[in-house]
């Protein structure tokens, strides 16, 4: 195996193995199989754990982490109201808040395993090894944490979209990916963007 095919072999094989479970109805548990691959890929370049990112960040990167989507979902619920596109008479706070928390906190969990641990994990350190700058490598992460997500919502999954919103999704998955990959450059740890990514989920599936 060419070792500086390995990123490309990497994301590949996830895209694959996702697509596949998106085609066959296992699309809940599409995010999985990215936990054995990053530990597969890890152990082919034996990395060390600060190269991976599992590291803690600064305080200060945490905040930074929490601050994105808090301000963006804010932004978001601001416009809703002025357009009136905001119901709350049915809503039950309570169980709005539990629930909140409780995906929040387990995406975050999960995330730190899969997602960010294969792409901004395993795949940064990778993409870095081979001399790319942190620029660069944000951009390719991000370009391939888009692409990981496309089968979610082209194929029949229950989150696909009409043909006409995909483009907008993609857009709007890269962006994430930067942002979540400017986090892991800024701290150096994939914990810090975990939270964050943990954070917006809760906040975009719960509320909107």
């Amino acid at each position: 195996m060419n070792s500086k095919q390995l990123p490309i072999i990497g994301v590949a094989a996830a895209v694959a193995v996702t697509t596949t479970m998106d085609a066959t109805g296992y699309s809940v548990f599409s995010a999985l199989p990215l936990f054995p691959l990053m530990c597969l890929f890890w152990w082919l370049e034996r990395m060390s754990r600060r190269e991976m990112g599992f590291v803690l960040g600064g305080l200060k990167n945490y905040g930074e982490a929490v601050l994105y989507p808090i301000a963006v979902m804010g932004a978001i619920t601001v416009a809703a109201f002025v357009f009136g596109a905001v119901d709350l008479s049915q809503t039950d706070w309570p169980k709005t808040g539990l629930n909140l928390a409780i995906i929040s906190v387990s995406t975050f969990m999960v995330v730190i395993l899969t997602e960010e641990g294969f792409f901004r994990g395993w795949l940064w350190a990778s993409i870095n090894r081979r001399g790319s700058s942190p620029a660069r490598t944000m951009v390719w992460t991000s370009v391939a944490f888009a692409l990981w997500h496309l089968s979610a919502v082209s194929l029949e999954t229950g989150f696909d979209l009409p043909w006409r919103q995909i483009p907008i999704y993609m857009v709007n998955a890269t962006l994430l990916g930067a942002i979540w990959g400017m986090l892991r450059w800024r701290s150096g740890s994939v914990i810090v963007a975990s939270l964050s990514h943990g954070l917006w989920n809760g906040l975009a599936y719960v509320l909107f």
